[in-house]
């Protein structure tokens, strides 16, 4: 499955498509020039528990470290990822 990025102004997301229907997400909006806040992430049922939600997390831990900005985790599910992915907390702020 391939992930795409869209970034609109100051927002963007993360996502997956499949026959041109969205089945996963996650958004963030940019603070400032340095950082990013993840605010969501959603997975259709169909596909949860299958690491669609680390995939998604990792697109935007690779972006970050590509765009030397930081990432600051409000959602959930993101936040939870961050504290068991310590390799993660170079981007974290």
């Amino acid at each position: 499955m391939e992930i795409k990025h869209e970034k609109l102004d100051k927002k963007g997301r993360f996502f997956i498509e499949i026959e041109n229907l969205k089945v996963a997400e996650m958004t963030y909006t940019y603070a400032g020039n340095e950082k990013i806040i993840i605010d969501h992430t959603e997975v259709k049922e169909s596909l949860k528990g299958q690491g669609i939600g680390y995939k998604l997390v990792e697109a935007a831990v690779s972006y970050a470290r590509e765009q030397n900005i930081k990432i600051l985790p409000l959602c959930p599910f993101a936040n939870a990822v961050f504290k068991k992915r310590k390799e993660y907390s170079d981007v974290l702020f």
